[in-house]
């Protein structure tokens, strides 16, 4: 009877522990790559009140710009190390450390829209890439989001690839650089702080720089009157993760409100930022100074087809940049997006 009894306690124990285990609160202190008033930022934190709301206030996330905690390109490490909680920032900035991390966050020319980025991490393959890349690291990756596919700046008119042989124009290091450089430009490096100046001054006729509103709304187009929208190259791939051992600890409905507030956010952003473009858009196409230029969709191929080789050089890089190319590819051939 004693024996009865004490089994019952000790089940009844354990029961009172799983209920106060699944009603564990979480506040998540989460950096961010943008700084504070950035758009993105300001956007970020619609996020971070969206998972509150979805989890009844389980989880609260404690939205930090970059800089607050350590430097952008040290965010991994303190994720890991539990000084943050997560992180919501451009996966690029780990290539570094595993060339595969530069692959996926921008394997430049192969989007042409959000969708078909959001559909390769959902159906082809990407979010499981992703958390194999970052499980040893201590990581677990929730959702893919990106501010939208770049525009294209340019001094000049550009209708396709053939128009960019010699052309001089100012893309950031790494892959963007060598894509363009192997489809005949000639690409220097540039702050963004100088491209306006050195546009203006005839430094560069053309630059890779950001998206369509953001480039008008800082005047870009009075010096570049040909920009190229939708843009043919850049789209950037910006994680949110957490410690895995935080997200091992959540009850699964918790999980799945934690994903599906990324997926539906990331709809949210691309929508916003989107509209906005197009606003812009309007504006740019009724001044008569500015010409706005959108590549054929065999333009468009033939740029990846050349970006493609830097992407066969960089999954030489190691074992799982070479996992990275052979799913994208395979997507991409599967979508017809590539020969």
């Amino acid at each position: 009877m004693r024996l009865i009894t004490t089994l019952a306690a000790t089940t009844a124990l354990f029961g009172a522990l799983a209920t106060a285990a699944m009603a564990q609160d979480y506040t998540l202190r989460v950096q961010s790559s943008d700084p504070a008033g950035n758009a993105n930022f300001i956007l970020q934190q619609e996020w971070a009140k969206d998972v509150a709301e979805r989890t009844d206030g389980a989880v609260e996330i404690d939205l930090l710009p970059v800089e607050t905690i350590v430097a952008h390109s040290e965010t991994q490490d303190a994720v890991a190390a539990g000084i943050l909680d997560g992180h919501f920032t451009d996966t690029s900035y780990f290539a570094g450390r595993d060339p595969a991390f530069g692959l996926i966050a921008n394997p430049v020319g192969a989007w042409s829209s959000p969708q078909q980025l959001f559909d390769f991490m959902e159906n082809g393959g990407g979010k499981e890439l992703m958390n194999e890349m970052l499980n040893p690291y201590g990581l677990q990756f929730l959702g893919a989001t990106t501010p939208g596919l770049e525009a294209f700046l340019s001094k000049v008119p550009l209708e396709g690839v053939d128009d960019l042989d010699g052309l001089k124009l100012r893309a950031p290091e790494g892959m963007v650089q060598r894509v363009f450089a192997a489809a005949g430009a000639a690409p220097v490096n540039l702050p963004g702080s100088e491209v306006f100046t050195s546009l203006d001054k005839g430094v560069i006729d053309a630059a890779d720089y950001s998206v369509f509103s953001t480039n008008h709304q800082q005047g870009m187009h009075d010096v570049a009157g040909h920009p190229v929208y939708p843009g043919f190259h850049s789209m950037p791939l910006v994680e949110v993760s957490i410690n895995k051992d935080v997200w091992d600890s959540m009850p699964s409905e918790v999980q799945t409100a934690m994903e599906d507030s990324v997926r539906d956010w990331a709809q949210m952003q691309v929508a916003t930022l989107s509209e906005r473009d197009e606003q812009a858009v309007e504006e740019a196409r009724a001044n008569p100074d500015i010409t706005v230029h959108n590549w054929s969709d065999e333009e468009r191929a033939r740029f990846r087809a050349i970006a493609q080789t830097e992407w066969e050089k960089a999954a030489e890089g190691s074992e799982n940049a070479r996992k990275v190319y052979e799913t994208l590819t395979a997507y991409l051939r599967d979508q017809g997006l590539m020969n």
